[in-house]
């Protein structure tokens, strides 16, 4: 057996796995598990699931030299700790935790997804060591700014919807990025928006619903983003038309 699936139950210890030492992917999700234990001897584990427990450290975890991909969202996690021997993961979920600070995350080199959509955070930070980080989810946080990407420069979607950002600053370095989710967030220029993104070519989709910009004129919105942005494909939930489609 390489896949074991124990998704919905009422499992509140993890036990009974010593044998499973094939095991490929192992789902706990929507159960009432509080601590992560006797995983670690599962050297072959490659997706590991705790959606939905119970769960308030990150523990247990160390022997999971190839794991791929971790879900340890809708816990009760308040710090990200314990991931430092995890160095072939490429997925990291923790969204709708009670994580306050990015960090902990500096030898997990080979990282593609980070998500820690509600949650905690008031600012962007800790991310310097993920050189591979290709999509980044921080929406319904309280992140003010947005900084802390230096070094990210293979980033290709960035969703910070529902933050208290103002301004879209610190991209501009950003040269494969595809998508921009900001839509719910305070930016209201759209000198800024063609600043910091009318270079680049890989864009394509960009949200800004609810935003000032789209609020204060919302007949012209649609107009300026294109006019600042002229390679866009999709603004919000709609495609952008061709112009030969209008002809």
């Amino acid at each position: 057996m390489k896949n074991i699936d124990l998704y919905d139950n009422i499992i509140g210890h993890i036990k009974g796995l010593d044998d499973f030492t094939e095991l490929i992917l192992l789902d706990f999700s929507f159960n009432k598990i509080k601590h992560i234990k006797r995983i670690n001897h599962l050297k072959k584990l490659r997706d590991l699931y705790f959606v939905q427990n119970k769960i308030q450290t990150i523990e247990g975890l160390e022997g999971l030299d190839i794991l791929r991909q971790l879900e340890l969202g809708g816990n009760r996690i308040r710090v990200i700790e314990g991931l430092e021997t995890l160095t072939a993961l490429e997925e990291l979920w923790l969204g709708k935790n009670k994580i306050t600070s990015i960090q902990g995350l500096d030898s997990l080199v080979n990282l593609k997804i980070l998500a820690l959509p509600s949650n905690r955070l008031t600012s962007i930070s800790g991310l310097e060591g993920l050189v591979n980080l290709e999509e980044l989810h921080l929406s319904d946080n309280g992140i003010t700014k947005l900084s802390g990407l230096d070094k990210n420069l293979q980033l290709r979607v960035i969703d910070i919807t529902r933050n208290p950002i103002e301004h879209l600053e610190n991209l501009s370095h950003l040269e494969h990025l595809e998508e921009l989710w900001a839509s719910y967030c305070k930016i209201a220029d759209f000198s800024e928006v063609e600043r910091e993104l009318k270079d680049k070519e890989e864009l394509n989709t960009v949200y800004f619903e609810g935003t000032p910009l789209q609020l204060r004129q919302p007949a012209l919105y649609r107009n300026k983003v294109k006019l600042a942005l002229p390679q866009i494909k999709q603004i919000d939930a709609s495609k952008c038309r061709l112009s030969h489609e209008r002809s």
